[in-house]
């Protein structure tokens, strides 16, 4: 037996006996687990370290640095996440219809957990207890497989989990960590059809199209981010200076951050030298761009093709310049990864035919791309953000992890 098939059967095991636990019981477990949490910060803050100096040996960026941190205030917020899981509506066993057919049968259709989730997911180790909270009040087990950088923190996180488990009389193997990071075993927990009802990746562009290529199990494609904020020719610039430097330098790690910007061509001689000055106080952002639009800035590179696509989540920015909306429209989902989108505009008719016709997940008018979030959205702390079409789109919370059951009763009935 691999250790794939051994994860394998023990979250299945562990699957079945989580549909006997009723809501009250699942709440009264997360309350535990965040005070746990709280309590355990300084060990798991230890084993973060431990991760932390292997990565700046292997000179990891600051910015990703920033990821794998955890502090005290960080374990808090994820323990915040957890109890705000609590307060959330269990939507398991909720009614979506009731009916009686022609034959006199009466049907339900309720909400079911999806059974066994596989998650694959990259550096932040807070991902480990987000996606671990949502899968366990929705009745899902979970298997985890993060990062190597992260390694010694998902461990620690994932060994308070399983004890808050212990201590609750419910089964540890709610929630298993694979920690042997390597790639095989990966590719493995992706084939693992027998065990595994959805594998959900978290991570950069390689980690999705990996996924995408070799996963056998259905897949809920999430998360990366060529985020565009389109400056309308309408725009209010003193509001898209500040929209623009919240959503690219708050956070310009994350899948959420701004990292294409498209300027109407009739303020970008206003906008740009306003947008340079304003940013350069806050963090220093190198702009690439077309040549013939070079000379609007004060510092600017080059873009190549590759520019105007990536999420580049450092503090660079491709620009691009347009003649009217239908063109941004264009260009946007041209390069969109469908993540989240935003136009700066005084004019309602741009900004409604912007959101119709833009092809994302979260589509703003006038505010940051920085809010597409499950906790900011009221879904509790989220699993991930589907980018996909198919059963779940945006961020994912508690009801993307279900799927539905068709209950029938009848008296007797047969089909003539």
């Amino acid at each position: 037996m691999t250790i794939i098939d051994q994860l394998g059967s023990q979250a299945k095991k562990a699957s079945s006996e989580l549909l006997k636990l009723s809501t009250s019981q699942k709440n009264s477990f997360l309350m535990r687990l965040a005070q746990d949490l709280v309590e355990q910060s300084a060990m798991i803050m230890a084993e973060n370290q431990k991760d932390m100096a292997k990565a700046k040996e292997h000179g990891i960026s600051d910015i990703m640095l920033d990821r794998l941190l955890l502090t005290e205030e960080r374990i808090e917020g994820i323990a915040k996440g957890v109890r705000q899981v609590v307060e959330l509506q269990d939507p398991i066993g909720q009614v979506l219809k009731g009916y009686t057919n022609l034959d006199g049968l009466k049907i339900l259709q309720k909400r079911v957990p999806l059974g066994v989730i596989a998650m694959i997911f990259e550096s932040r180790p807070n991902v480990a207890i987000d996606a671990f909270s949502l899968a366990f009040k929705t009745n899902n087990a979970i298997i985890l497989r993060g990062g190597r950088d992260a390694l010694n923190s998902n461990i620690a996180l994932v060994k308070v989990a399983r004890k808050s488990l212990e201590a609750m009389a419910i089964t540890p193997d709610a929630i298993q960590l694979l920690e042997d990071p390597s790639h095989d075993l990966a590719e493995e927990l992706m084939a693992a059809t027998a065990y595994v009802d959805v594998l959900i990746p978290r991570g950069g562009a390689r980690l999705i199209q990996t996924v995408k290529e070799k996963a056998k199990v259905p897949v809920i494609e999430t998360g990366v981010g060529n985020v565009h904020i389109y400056v309308d020719a309408l725009a209010d610039l003193e509001m898209a200076t500040k929209v623009v430097i919240n959503a690219k330098t708050q956070r310009p790690s994350v899948c959420n951050a701004a990292e294409s910007l498209v300027i109407h061509r009739d303020v970008a001689q206003s906008f740009i030298p306003q947008l340079e000055e304003a940013i350069s106080k806050v963090h220093a952002v190198e702009f690439r761009t077309e040549e013939d639009t070079l000379a609007l800035f004060k510092n600017a590179t080059l873009a190549s093709e590759e520019d105007f696509g990536m999420e580049f989540l450092d503090y660079i920015m491709s620009v691009k310049i347009v003649d009217s909306l239908e063109e941004a429209i264009d260009w946007i989902n041209h390069y969109s990864s469908h993540h989240s989108e935003a136009i700066i505009t005084k004019d309602l008719a741009a900004a409604e035919r912007f959101q119709d016709q833009i092809d994302a997940a979260a589509v703003y008018v006038n505010a940051s791309t920085r809010f597409t979030d499950g906790f900011v959205f009221g879904l509790g702390a989220e699993i991930g953000i589907s980018t996909q079409k198919m059963h779940a789109r945006g961020p994912m919370g508690l009801e993307a992890l279900t799927s539905s059951k068709y209950y029938i009763n009848g008296n007797g009935n047969i089909r003539q």
